[in-house]
């Protein structure tokens, strides 16, 4: 069944502090965005359409250096948005976004999101509990880079996926994707996996997933606390 509008901001966690009144100016002004897998949703320097919100599929945003080496910054899936922040500032977009599977989501236009914000208070401190919450996002993430190794990285990554029943995740888009976000290349990033695996705290599974046997460890080792891997 198609998603709706409704559904997918529903489902967003930017507008989790939003009151009914203006999520209802949401929905009015939002409209869906359909995108093929390897479609470019917009590139570094245009336009910013507006802000999007993820219903299905994935999205990697990402900034390109001056020889032409992707890093990225964002592996956006579900619930989560990108773009907001060029939105409400009302500057050009500052990466690239892509759609790395087939991926629906809802657009808000960035001058009706504006209009909105300028003229309902209420939405508006609604959105920036939504915002502050994604800044402390991006804190963790600096704080990975800096402060953990590639291992402490890697299974830092693996407990904030969200898991199915079976201890299973999914590893969002492709591996060189993720190890770059990771800020790690994609042999370092196997090799981890490898330890992991040796180490008995994973089992890698077919079609992208892995299933995890020992949380606390992984957690230790996110910690810098288990130097043995």
């Amino acid at each position: 069944m198609p998603q709706s509008v409704v559904d997918i901001l529903n489902d967003c966690k930017l507008f989790s502090g939003v009151q009914a009144r203006g999520f209802q100016r949401l929905v009015v002004i939002a409209r869906i965005c359909n995108f093929r897998k390897g479609q470019w949703i917009f590139r570094e320097g245009d336009e910013c359409p507006g802000a999007y919100v993820v219903g299905s599929g994935l999205v990697r945003v990402f900034k390109t250096g001056a020889g032409g080496k992707e890093h990225v910054l964002h592996m956006i899936g579900p619930g989560n948005t990108f773009a907001e922040v060029a939105t409400i500032g009302g500057f050009n977009c500052p990466a690239s976004a892509e759609a790395v599977a087939p991926t629906t989501c809802a657009l808000l236009p960035a001058d009706l999101l504006r209009k909105a914000l300028e003229e309902d208070h209420e939405l508006c401190l609604g959105m920036m509990t939504g915002l502050a919450r994604w800044v402390r996002h991006l804190i963790g993430l600096l704080e990975d880079i800096v402060l953990r190794d590639a291992a402490g990285r890697r299974a830092r990554f693996l407990l904030d996926v969200k898991p199915r029943h079976d201890r299973t995740v999914e590893l969002p888009g492709l591996k060189r994707y993720v190890a770059s976000h990771l800020n790690l290349t994609s042999e370092t990033f196997s090799r981890i996996l490898h330890r992991f695996a040796d180490a008995g705290l994973i089992t890698p599974l077919q079609n992208n997933r892995v299933q995890l046997l020992d949380r606390d460890k992984l957690a230790l080792v996110a910690r810098g606390l288990s130097p043995e891997l």
